[in-house]
């Protein structure tokens, strides 16, 4: 299984990438690690306005007409691969399965994956309260109390569309201020459901069969306080899947890969593209972008 590129991820960066290997000439394998392309936009629910000439319903659209671009693409398409480490000495991605995939470049598209509270009850709550997103579950908050954690623009969306449906929303973030857009913060306060509770970090989140209460600490006193619950929505930020490259690439400190304006990391033959190599624009427009310059860059060294 030796390849001229080895691409990690089968979002819209590592679709971009693979389109234009297949378009410059190059063998190229793309791994990705679930049932079927698409990355974060599997889990994008609302409409997607912002990437240039496709307006899209959700994340699953757009990625459908990812998917209808590249399907004559030839290239090697290998799913549920889950890449447990690289070795940049030999350039070769080995998987859980043991499988080894070597190639001459390796593009690592392997993106974010959404920040967990790490707290006793979010696991076990698993579609018994926790709810994935606002769009997805409203009707599951209709009527009910409801607890979105997190300050910045998802939590704020996602608690204006639970408080169309649910009963009371609390809003809960650990600081005093908010970070989201100007735009969500003014929809904010003319909510009449929404009650935010600042600096408050969860503690825990309780319940017998399905979620009733979540545990908060002030973050300057440390006083407890419970507040009486249905369901929760989590929505604190993402951090790149990049625990396969430790001690591979430089990262930095919050696990980003690395990379210059070509999209090279520390290691010259391994390139990172899309949301694991950009905590700045983690955008489609971007994905895209990085996934052709990382394959013009990898067919330039090639030449060499």
């Amino acid at each position: 299984m030796e390849y001229d590129v080895v691409i990690v991820g089968g979002g819209p960066a590592g679709m971009s990438a693979a389109l234009w290997c297949h378009d410059l000439g190059m063998n190229a394998a793309l791994l990705e690690a679930e049932k079927e392309f698409g990355g974060q936009l599997l889990r994008t629910y609302n409409p997607v306005e912002n990437h240039l000439g496709k307006r899209a319903e959700n994340g699953v659209e757009l990625r459908d007409r990812f998917a209808e671009q590249i399907e004559d693409r030839k290239f090697a398409r290998i799913f549920q691969a889950s890449v447990e480490s690289i070795d940049p000495a030999n350039l070769s991605v080995k998987l859980a399965d043991g499988r080894n995939f070597f190639g001459k470049r390796i593009i690592i598209a392997a993106g974010v994956g959404r920040r967990k509270l790490g707290v006793p009850g979010e696991i076990d709550f698993a579609g018994k309260g926790m709810l994935v997103s606002g769009k997805l579950d409203a009707d599951k908050a209709a009527g009910k109390i409801a607890a979105v954690v997190g300050g910045g623009d998802a939590a704020i969306e996602n608690a204006l569309i639970l408080s169309e449906h649910a009963e009371k929303v609390f809003l809960i973030h650990r600081r005093k201020e908010l970070s989201a857009r100007p735009e969500f913060l003014k929809r904010l306060r003319t909510s009449v459901n929404i009650v935010p509770v600042f600096d408050a970090v969860v503690k825990r989140i309780g319940g017998v069969t399905k979620i009733e209460s979540i545990d908060l600490e002030h973050t300057e006193t440390g006083e407890l306080r419970r507040l009486m619950i249905d369901v929760c929505l989590v929505r604190i930020g993402v951090e790149p899947n990049s625990g396969f490259l430790k001690d591979t690439v430089q990262l930095d400190e919050n696990g980003y890969v690395l990379v210059n304006r070509l999209c090279q990391s520390s290691v010259p033959e391994i390139f990172a593209i899309g949301d694991i190599a950009n905590p700045i624009s983690p955008t489609v427009s971007t994905a895209v972008g990085m996934g052709a310059t990382a394959a013009k860059a990898v067919r330039w060294s090639l030449s060499d």
